[in-house]
């Protein structure tokens, strides 16, 4: 079994092996387009979790005022009852 330094060390020279593959592939336009690329994608991204996340708190919020007025509607209820069951 490996040791995870090894392991990383294999990662970054796999990592290292592709960078120049792709760099010897492409000229330099082709690569400071595809950068400017996987920029744009990073920032749809992070706009598109940003909304995301913003979307589950404001959901989770209104989960919760809903489990409140519940409660409080159930307690109304139980109340209710046991008025009428005198």
């Amino acid at each position: 079994m490996k040791s995870l330094e090894q392991l990383g060390t294999e990662q970054m020279q796999r990592e290292g092996k592709l960078l120049s593959q792709l760099l010897g592939e492409a000229g330099m336009e082709d690569v400071s387009s595809f950068e400017a690329s996987l920029t744009e994608q990073q920032s749809r991204l992070l706009f598109e979790i940003a909304t995301e996340i913003e979307d589950t708190e404001n959901a989770l919020r209104q989960t919760e005022q809903l489990v409140q007025r519940l409660k409080k509607h159930l307690e109304q209820l139980k109340g209710l009852q046991k008025v009428l069951s005198k």
